[in-house]
């Protein structure tokens, strides 16, 4: 999975040179990751194509030490169990943000628990808005885009187990790489 430079979630923010941008994910398991990309797209989303459907966990953040920053990762990650991901309807930011969304109806807790952890120690920063766990379906499209994506998928309904998270790092070239799938022990 790689991940473009976006200002969502995983994306967005420029780095200084000596230091190197962390994201961390949930991803959308198959066929659904297909489905919502493909929903995506049809939605006039540009980034469809290049950002899988994802739960962000923590957005671009700056670390000058890497191995530190993967080793509290593991330990963060070490210390919570699988869970179950239930997406249900949708959701939107707007108009503060130009974002429509898939709601959690189920692991919402489970993922805000594993963002505060995680969001500590060598990730710790203050954020210009208080975390919400979903999946973004419209990004930066049209209002009739974001109408289309809420109309579209509002009872759309899906179901996973999340038994990694996946450990990113954004690259020179503008992309996100994985790093390491991160097993949730607990």
């Amino acid at each position: 999975m790689i991940l473009a430079d976006a200002a969502e979630g995983v994306g967005g923010g420029a780095s200084a040179p000596d230091c190197t941008c962390v994201g961390i994910v949930i991803g959308v398991p198959e066929p659904m990751a297909t489905e919502l990309r493909r929903a995506r797209a049809s939605f006039g989303d540009p980034m469809a194509a290049v950002i899988p459907a994802h739960i962000t966990i923590v957005t671009t953040t700056e670390t000058d030490d890497w191995e530190a920053t993967a080793e509290h990762v593991r330990r963060v990650a070490g210390n919570h169990a699988p869970f179950d991901v239930s997406l249900r309807g949708t959701g939107t930011f707007r108009p503060v943000s130009p974002v429509v969304y898939l709601q959690l109806d189920e692991g919402y807790d489970e993922c805000t628990a594993l963002h505060k952890e995680m969001q500590s120690g060598p990730l710790a920063r203050d954020l210009p808005f208080p975390y919400h766990p979903h999946v973004t379906v419209a990004h930066d499209v049209s209002e009739v885009g974001m109408d289309n994506a809420m109309h579209t998928l509002r009872d759309y309904e899906a179901r996973f187990t999340v038994r990694s998270i996946g450990l990113f790092e954004h690259d020179s070239t503008g992309l996100w790489k994985p790093r390491e799938e991160v097993a949730l022990r607990g």
